[in-house]
């Protein structure tokens, strides 16, 4: 469990599924952020969990989930395995008194979600989600001006992804197997979108979505489309299609004054479009994405500030999607 606030000076992690993600998005940022110490990762591959801590001088290693949510050297756990098992772990480390921080999508449906926050309420310990693009510069920036005016009221937005349909041995992905990620990539990279409107404009009141499976390449849906309403009273739309013969990322945010685009995964400008003029905006990511959101984490954890990802955003993200794949996959 750990300790009560004004006594620790460090959060010491451990990590349940250390793979690609943590090489570089989030493992050295747990090491990095002020703090912070990665004492402990485990993966079921016993060579691979030793390998990874070898090679970025951690401590401990292990083969077995538990064995990290019991170490007493660990004082909160991040969860970076597959969504399937998401909530089964989570709930484990409720059990043990400790916070955690668990990858997005924060479950494979909205059910499992509440599941997990009722848990961590119940007990009075943080349950944060990692969508980190809340931290980043880019969104900071994107909503610094949206709130400061600079398109004036904001009457619409429009949220695109497009990409090529998945062929051979990629569609072996997890993320294209519904069992365990909860759906096909939508689940995945949508959820970020949809989390950073969360972010810049508030909860999504309403919202309906209609999924197909146009390429017939895999179980999961390819194509995804939605309408949304926030509770702000601001209108949006949203295509995800990885059936295109291109690719496309960009946010679009409409006001009575001028417009707004920002991409949510390219490391590229801002631009706004204003009186007929376009400007650049730079605001380039960190070397370690998740560096940022854990510090806002580990500064909560010593009663120095406040995490905007929690559970409670978490599922309002999971909520949405569900939503735009009832008509593929029924009720979630």
């Amino acid at each position: 469990m750990i300790k009560e606030v004004g006594i620790l000076s460090t959060i010491r992690w451990g990590i349940i599924g250390c793979g690609d993600v943590c090489e570089v998005k989030s493992g050295p940022g747990f090491q990095k952020a002020s703090s912070s110490e990665l004492v402990m990762v485990m993966r079921r591959d016993s060579n691979r969990a030793k390998d990874f801590a070898e090679r970025h001088q951690i401590p401990k290693w292990t083969d077995q989930a538990q064995e990290v949510v019991d170490d007493p050297d660990v004082d909160a756990v991040y969860i970076a395995t597959p969504p399937s098992s998401h909530c089964e772990l989570a709930l484990k480390v409720a059990d043990s008194n400790k916070p955690c921080l668990v990858e997005k999508p924060m479950a494979i449906n909205h059910k499992q979600c509440i599941q997990m926050t009722k848990s961590f309420h119940t007990k009075n310990i943080p349950l944060f989600v990692a969508y980190y693009r809340r931290e980043l510069p880019r969104f900071l920036k994107v909503k610094e001006l949206l709130q400061a005016g600079v398109i004036g009221k904001i009457t619409s937005v429009h949220i695109v992804q497009y990409g090529p349909l998945a062929v051979g041995k990629s569609t072996q992905n997890w993320r294209y197997d519904p069992e365990i990620a909860g759906a096909g990539v939508f689940l995945d990279l949508a959820s970020h979108g949809l989390d950073i409107l969360d972010f810049i404009l508030g909860p999504i009141s309403k919202i309906q979505g209609f999924s197909v499976n146009t390429g017939g390449r895999y179980k999961a849906e390819d194509v995804t489309g939605a309408s949304m309403e926030f509770e702000s009273g601001c209108i949006g739309t949203g295509i995800w299609n990885f059936h295109a013969d291109h690719s496309g990322d960009q946010i679009i945010f409409t006001g009575a004054e001028g417009e707004l685009k920002t991409p949510v995964f390219s490391n590229t400008d801002i631009i706004l479009k204003k009186n007929g003029q376009e400007k650049f905006i730079s605001a380039p990511n960190p070397l370690h994405v998740h560096q940022p959101l854990i510090q806002t984490i580990v500064d909560q954890l010593l009663g120095n500030g406040r995490c905007t990802s929690t559970g409670d955003s978490g599922a309002r993200t999971s909520w949405a999607m569900d939503q735009c794949l009832i008509t593929y996959y029924g009720s979630r």
